[in-house]
């Protein structure tokens, strides 16, 4: 079984915005049932269908695997949930770990997270400082969520 340990984190200030280079991603859930999350994605020209299991602390199951572009961009138009979670990604090193920070589009607009992915729930790891609240377990930020209950109408 695959496995994701992932912790998410509100910003602190706008520092990380000269770091690493933003991406555009669209992705779109086939369904965001906490127990059984499928989501499609299209990162550049590429693209995933990517099944994840209910969240245990910062873990959960997770299966990814690569799809037809052309099948993941028909399955967005026609099969996911509306709205489409859209948003921009820059990876960014820090002290031997990559973080990943989401701008989001759209509907979504004005919500920023950072997430960093771990290969233990009890790893330690240094903070940038432009690292602020962690909201891990705070459902509401969850991408599959924000489908159901988009940032702007928080």
């Amino acid at each position: 079984m695959g496995v994701e340990i992932e912790r998410k984190f509100l910003l602190a200030g706008d520092r990380w915005r000269t770091l690493g280079t933003p991406v555009l991603l669209r992705q779109g859930y086939l369904s965001s049932d906490p127990g059984r999350v499928v989501r499609v994605r299209v990162d550049g020209n590429q693209a995933y269908l990517t099944i994840k299991g209910r969240s245990e602390g910062a873990t959960r199951g997770e299966w990814e695997y690569p799809i037809p572009l052309d099948e993941a961009n028909e399955l967005l138009e026609r099969l996911c949930e509306k709205p489409l979670i859209e948003k921009t990604r820059r990876a960014i090193s820090f002290r031997g770990n990559t973080w990943e920070v989401d701008e989001f589009l759209g509907v979504n607009q004005g919500l920023v997270v950072a997430e960093i992915e771990l290969a233990s729930e009890d790893q330690q790891f240094d903070k940038p400082d432009w690292i602020g609240e962690e909201v891990t377990h705070d459902a509401r930020y969850y991408n599959s969520s924000l489908v159901r209950k988009p940032f702007s109408s928080w």
